[in-house]
């Protein structure tokens, strides 16, 4: 356990305590997302996923009607809001001790999943696409993920490059951090953003060097599950075929610090971490 990191994270009225790593579910209510989009697009089936992933061992359940994967069309307001905010209603009403994030870049999707009861922003922009999340998390109380990206889903693959991939997105952090922290937000977790605008080779060295980021003192997400470097890795691996990739990425992140792991499969991911957890156990 890396000392320097907080283990309690506010999230309205709270606490996620990530002494040991938590695991976030991904429930994805579009019909086009990379690996299980038009799945869970009725709030029926959605809510039978999320009771699912919950009893499996997920603490957090992330919810997002906007896919971001590599090449994704943008989606309006109000399809977002259609798509996410219902199932998120009744999933806050029916699962009380079950923390939600909403996974947007919109303001407007924020507001109301907030007024629905919502308990963490989810930003794969990190501000950039709408700085007044600050003020939403403020003066709501949620807690608020904050992504490294290049660029939007639409072309962030097309030749990424960086100084240092490392340095570049911790000084990154450390300027969103700034932003946030002036404008009342203490509740953050950094996510360095696998696959959002990065090589093969920038996700391999994030995963690497993940243990760089602890000096920042916030708890960090992680989320590969099922990405596409792991199936280049693997030689043109199919989505449906990463699992074990995913796990052994996750695994090297819980043990480079990471404090949360955004995924897929819920059941594998905790196993992955009871192994992990009574391994770091014996060793302390």
């Amino acid at each position: 356990m890396n000392k320097l990191i907080s283990h309690t994270v506010r999230c309205r009225n709270k606490e996620l305590d990530l002494r040991l790593p938590k695991i976030m579910g991904i429930l994805n209510v579009t019909p086009d997302s990379f690996s299980d989009g038009g799945q869970f697009t009725d709030v029926n089936a959605a809510l039978s996923q999320i009771e699912k992933m919950i009893s499996e061992g997920a603490a957090i359940i992330d919810i997002g009607g906007e896919s971001t994967r590599p090449g994704a069309d943008p989606v309006s307001v109000e399809d977002e809001i259609q798509r996410t905010i219902p199932v998120l209603k009744k999933a806050v009403e029916n699962f009380p001790d079950t923390f939600f994030s909403i996974d947007t870049t919109k303001y407007k999707v924020a507001k109301k999943a907030i007024k629905a009861g919502v308990h963490i922003i989810n930003d794969v922009s990190g501000l950039d696409k709408e700085p007044r999340f600050v003020e939403l998390c403020k003066k709501s109380g949620c807690a608020y993920i904050c992504m490294h990206s290049k660029g939007d889903p639409k072309t962030m693959q097309n030749n990424p490059s960086y100084s240092d991939v490392i340095q570049d997105i911790r000084t990154f952090f450390e300027q969103k951090i700034s932003e946030l922290k002036e404008g009342g937000v203490e509740n953050i977790i950094l996510d360095p953003g696998i696959g959002f605008g990065k090589t093969l080779e920038h996700n391999t060295r994030l995963v690497g060097d993940l243990d760089h980021f602890s000096s920042l003192k916030y708890p960090i997400l992680v989320g590969a599950s099922r990405k596409s470097m792991i199936g280049k890795i693997l030689g043109s691996r199919d989505v449906d075929d990463r699992l074990i990739g995913t796990i052994a990425i996750h695994y090297h992140c819980l043990m480079k610090g990471a404090s949360i792991i955004r995924v897929h499969d819920v059941k594998e991911a905790a196993d992955s971490i009871k192994i992990f957890n009574a391994v770091t156990a014996a060793h302390n």
